[in-house]
């Protein structure tokens, strides 16, 4: 059973940079599509980033692109969500999935594996 754990979150201000961590164990992420999603409060967990397994293909939702970047190191079992220029509207709790096949994938019932979640705040 792969367990993953998110690290990297934190209180940050407005225009600051966060790195997130993806820690896998239990199992190898090597051919998993891996996914962060994120919840605000009183919303929906909504996918704001995904990459295929070797890292050919990635997506982007239109509220982060061009200030997230998801990666994925396999030697390491882990991915990772660069985010800069974050702003208020950021603040959720910032969750890791891994799917169980090679396909990037954007729909949270298609993800197998989550995180507990790591709370990103940004103040103004």
């Amino acid at each position: 059973q792969i367990q993953l754990r998110e690290s990297g979150g934190g209180l940050v201000q407005a225009g600051e940079s966060l790195r997130l961590s993806c820690a896998g164990s239990g199992g190898n992420l090597k051919t998993s599509s891996m996914g962060w999603f994120r919840q605000a409060p009183g919303q929906d967990r909504e996918c704001i980033a995904a990459i295929s397994w070797n890292s050919g293909r990635t997506y982007y939702n239109d509220a982060v692109k061009g200030r997230f970047t998801i990666s994925k190191e396999n030697a390491k079992n882990a991915a990772y969500l660069q985010m800069n220029s974050l702003k208020p509207e950021d603040t959720a709790v910032y969750f890791c999935a891994a799917s169980a096949d090679y396909f990037i994938r954007i729909k949270e019932r298609e993800y197998v594996y989550w995180g507990q979640g790591t709370q990103v705040t940004v103040s103004s």
